[in-house]
């Protein structure tokens, strides 16, 4: 069977352009993976939104992520890119955690330049680490890869604290240093993801974040400025925590939720949560539910 790592890299050096939707659980990757699409990222903003009720602010941390990530490996047959911020310390701390997060049977994972603790990309107040320690930081996950072909995305978001001259420059000194793919944290217009795609030696990872700062393109429009994958990072937590306060709002008002149409049916979950697996595996393995 071949490796996800490896089917991640296929995807990112083929022709086409990789869209990989945010999970911030099992069960949303397991719903991006019955809607289709070949690759699953884990959103950092979604793993402390859901896991911590918190902004993305470095509240979690590598243990958080190890668990999050590792529950999404054994729920899904996709690759699956994982998050890990800044590293969770220098370049030594970063080698550990791109090992743990290999071991935890991820596919690739992001690195970004900020410095500790980091914000959300699409937020005010960024600040970034030196290209010289980047390149370390790098190096250094290029180092503790437990395969091979374990993509090492990494992510600068130099075009919103210094300049796209700088965001070029730290992009083509990552790919030196050994990164798979640059990552451009909220590029503002498609003048300058043009110029990234052209200047920079490597494939080029772009987010979509409805109401950020990255332009409103579709994805054709995406690929069809070069760019060879899109993270759609908050989808998933943007509807279901709409799709939650809305149930919660007709519970509250009707006493009740049962004819709510927002509501999936509990033999759909059912499905999607293998329940049919389990009854009979139980019947395979001759367990018995009786009292005692």
């Amino acid at each position: 069977m071949k490796h996800p790592a490896m089917k991640l890299k296929e995807l990112i050096k083929s022709n086409k352009i990789l869209v990989m939707p945010g999970a911030y659980d099992a069960l949303s990757a397991r719903l991006i993976e019955r809607a289709g699409f070949d690759a699953v990222q884990v959103s950092g903003f979604g793993v402390s939104a859901s896991y911590l009720g918190m902004t993305d602010a470095s509240f979690t941390n590598l243990t958080d992520i190890f668990m999050i990530t590792r529950n999404i490996v054994n729920a899904v047959n996709i690759p699956v890119m994982t998050d890990a911020d800044t590293g969770y310390g220098n370049a030594v701390n970063t080698a550990w955690t791109v090992r743990q997060l290999g071991l935890a049977g991820a596919a690739g994972v992001n690195l970004e330049d900020q410095v500790f603790p980091k914000i959300c990309g699409n937020l005010e107040g960024k600040a970034l680490i030196s290209l010289d320690e980047m390149v370390g930081k790098i190096k250094a996950a290029v180092d503790h890869k437990v395969h091979p072909d374990f993509i090492i995305n990494a992510r600068t978001d130099a075009v919103g604290v210094t300049s796209v001259e700088d965001a070029i420059k730290r992009g083509n000194a990552y790919v030196e240093a050994g990164a798979d793919m640059i990552y451009i944290s909220s590029p503002p217009s498609v003048e300058i993801i043009k110029r990234l795609v052209k200047e920079i030696k490597a494939p080029i990872s772009i987010n979509m974040k409805e109401g950020g700062v990255t332009p409103d393109l579709t994805v054709k429009e995406f690929e069809d400025l070069g760019v060879a994958r899109v993270s759609v990072p908050l989808t998933t937590m943007f509807a279901a925590a709409r799709g939650i306060e809305l149930a919660l709002d007709y519970l509250k008002e009707k006493g009740t939720a049962e004819h709510y149409e927002g509501l999936m049916s509990f033999e759909e979950l059912n499905d999607i949560t293998d329940e049919q697996l389990v009854r009979s595996q139980e019947i395979k393995y001759g367990v018995q539910r009786e009292s005692l």
